[in-house]
């Protein structure tokens, strides 16, 4: 008879981090507390997870949310208890709304203890649920293996998101002999059936005026290479999803127009000149403020293909949804289409292109460029000069990680998005992210000089990041387009309240000195107030290849 299989003893805290390990995990973004001591200690005993340290546990999830978006890998953040796990709050939202894969852990008092109700306790799971995917506590060192490896799992499989487990001190602490197990990748690279190809081509060869918007999912799924042939081989205009948090299409395609806005009359007469919407992998028109005007014309037929079933048919009912991959399905619906076209429809698509290509994104910038340059000696900077400026300095192979709301709300008319990881951008609305997130991008995409663009309200949300890009070395450099204010508050404030008392809306008397805050944590940093200076600043700030700030004063809208 075989004898039982007899395996070595372990403590939970050393099993905790070599399952992370297992699971492809690099880095571990925390902020530590006593309840993570034996983490701590389980981290300082070996070498294949490097704990990267936040000076606040919302730049510590920031971080790993810029590393999962970068990586698309599983990422893990570990906070303090109670305390810290609010404080992480606005960084899970953000990264739930990316679909970014982080397992978030935070330890937890002792069991038993904890009904004592001990400083700091209070039940993680209520905390953390509704914004991930998964949450649970693990109450015995045995399940931990089966806790780890499902959180994975789940996290990663499509929609992907964030996941949740609370880690009581007894459990890290306890000794088993344990099975770790392995790994389980739930494979999605998956396509429609033929039958439904079929009928999407049908579908698509009707149009005689598509309109292909571009969404997150070709960039997570790196498929802007078959978004691009797919608008070829159709003939038809595209333009990015109404929130362009990443790189959803390449900016220099004939068939591109940017990005449609948030201004739901706006975005009605943009759409208004077309026969059907083909949503690849976005989010539908997904809007900010309250319009009574619905962005959508009457009658508009939708075309969807998302992994995301939440977001098929969520606020207009598609005339065909299809669940699966975007980049398996777009191969073979290339190729059925070049199958099924006529010669009239290539002939049909070719003019359509044609016809685009006198008004798209190359010809709109040329022409945008031509009036910016005009502002070159205007005093403060104006913004829109500021991203010219930044969309012609940065190298090609650079990452723009953007958050300056109304400083940078022409970026993207200006910059070229030439890859799938070369942009990333505000995702929920909730700032916070691009001080932090750049690090995490910065770890993931080591290669690449990193240009995050924060606004000065944006950027105090989480200034402590400017810590570890110094800790670090990392080759991030930082412009903070200083209007010493919130300016999208007041443009609100003037448009919906028709006032412009502006209560709570400065940052000023005083100012916040950027440059003595970035010095003060080891960040080499400047002020910039000439336009003319800002361009060179700039190229030998990226040049040098390690942490610098920019602190470059630009017009608040309102006369200073």
């Amino acid at each position: 008879m075989d004898q039982p299989l007899t395996r070595p003893s372990t403590t939970g805290y050393t099993a905790f981090v070599d399952l992370l390990a297992s699971e492809g995990v690099e880095y571990l973004f925390g902020n530590p507390g006593t309840t993570e001591l034996a983490i701590m200690e389980a981290i300082g005993a070996q070498s294949k997870v490097r704990y990267v340290l936040g000076l606040q546990e919302g730049v510590a999830l920031g971080m790993a949310d810029g590393y999962a978006r970068a990586s698309g890998r599983l990422t893990a953040a570990n906070v303090h208890v109670a305390p810290g796990l609010g404080n992480a709050m606005g960084s899970l939202f953000n990264a739930k709304f990316y679909g970014s894969p982080v397992l978030l852990t935070a330890g937890q008092q002792e069991q038993g203890h904890g009904l004592t109700e001990p400083l700091l306790y209070d039940p993680l799971v209520p905390i953390a649920q509704p914004l991930v995917k998964w949450a649970v506590e693990c109450n015995r060192v045995e399940d931990l293996p089966r806790i780890i490896r499902r959180a994975a799992k789940v996290a990663l499989t499509p929609p992907t998101g964030p996941v949740f487990l609370s880690l009581p001190g007894d459990v890290l602490d306890a000794t088993a002999c344990l099975d770790l197990s392995q790994p389980t990748r739930v494979d999605f690279d998956v396509r429609p059936a033929g039958h439904s190809l079929d009928k999407l081509a049908r579908r698509l060869l009707e149009s005689r005026k598509p309109l292909v918007i571009a969404g997150h999912e070709l960039a997570t799924r790196d498929a802007l290479d078959e978004a691009a042939e797919f608008a070829e081989v159709l003939g038809a205009a595209v333009m990015q999803q109404t929130v362009p948090y990443a790189a959803h299409f390449r900016s220099g395609h004939r068939a591109f127009l940017g990005a449609l806005n948030r201004n739901q009359a706006q975005v009605r007469a943009r759409l208004e000149d077309y026969d059907l919407l083909i949503c690849l992998g976005a989010d539908v028109l997904r809007m900010s403020v309250h319009s009574k005007i619905d962005p959508l014309p009457e009658g508009m037929p939708i075309v969807q293909i998302s992994e995301r079933d939440w977001e098929l048919g969520k606020n207009y009912p598609a005339e065909i949804a299809v669940k699966a991959n975007v980049r398996e399905t777009l191969r073979s619906l290339n190729a059925l289409l070049r199958e099924r076209m006529t010669a009239q429809q290539r002939s049909d698509a070719d003019a359509r292109l044609e016809e685009i290509g006198k008004h798209n994104w190359e010809v709109r910038r040329a022409q945008l460029v031509e009036q910016t340059v005009k502002l070159a000696n205007t005093t403060p900077v104006d913004p829109q000069f500021m991203v010219m400026t930044i969309a012609e300095a940065v190298p090609k192979h650079a990452v723009v990680v953007e958050e300056g709301l109304s400083s940078t709300f022409k970026l993207l008319d200006y910059l070229r998005l030439n890859d799938h990881q070369c942009y990333f951008g505000l995702a929920s609305g909730g700032i916070g992210f691009a001080m932090s997130g750049a690090i995490g991008i910065s770890l993931a995409l080591p290669d690449r000089p990193v240009v995050a663009v924060v606004g000065d309200g944006s950027a105090m949300y989480s200034i402590q990041a400017l810590w570890t890009a110094a800790h670090l070395k990392l080759p991030i450099t930082y412009v903070i387009p200083n209007n010493r204010g919130y300016r999208i508050l007041k443009e609100r404030l003037v448009s919906f309240r028709k006032t412009d008392r502006f209560v709570g809306m400065d940052i000023a008397d005083p100012d916040i000195d950027f440059v003595g805050l970035a010095g003060s944590m080891g960040v080499p940093s400047r002020r910039v107030e000439a336009p003319q200076d800002f361009s060179g600043v700039l190229r030998e700030a990226i040049a040098s290849g390690q942490p610098n700030l920019i602190d470059l004063r630009v017009a608040n809208g309102f006369g200073g």
